[in-house]
């Protein structure tokens, strides 16, 4: 048996500086209100009938708040990842999704007791797992890439 589970690794730019005209990339994570309170992006496992995508769009609702309409979802980057839960093999599958407006409210359901906004090195530092860390920067390079190449 392998356990699977799907989410979105949500960002969001934000503006620092009108002279320089720079962005900052804020990666959200959720901080889990059970056993050692990790943090990770909106994920969970896929219920019958569900594509992964579909169990993507409904954990991000479903612990986040946030719909699909509030995001788009980029193409070309998505991140499996692979380890052991109490000696289960366990695959979690992200893709990467755009906050459409970054005065949308995060509304965590109760698996989650906090949510932060953090910068890719931040997040990092929050991030327990190692695949997790590489997902998160390697996102981090995906959005950096596809904004100098829409320049």
């Amino acid at each position: 048996m392998t356990l699977r589970a799907c989410g979105l690794i949500i960002f969001r730019r934000l503006n620092v500086g009108e002279a320089s005209k720079s962005e900052a990339i804020e990666f959200l994570l959720l901080q889990a209100s059970y056993g050692q309170h990790h943090w990770t992006p909106p994920k969970g496992h896929v219920d019958l009938g569900e594509d992964d995508l579909q169990t993507a769009l409904r954990e991000t609702e479903e612990e986040a708040g946030l719909k699909s309409k509030d995001f788009n979802v980029l193409e070309g980057y998505r991140k499996e990842l692979k380890y052991n839960v109490k000696n289960v093999p366990k695959t979690v599958i992200y893709w990467l999704a755009e906050l459409k407006d970054n005065n949308l409210e995060i509304k965590l359901s109760n698996e989650h007791q906090k949510f932060l906004w953090l910068n890719v090195a931040e997040a990092c530092k929050l991030a327990y797992h190692q695949g997790l860390q590489e997902a998160l920067r390697e996102a981090h390079q995906f959005i950096c890439t596809k904004t100098i190449e829409n320049k």
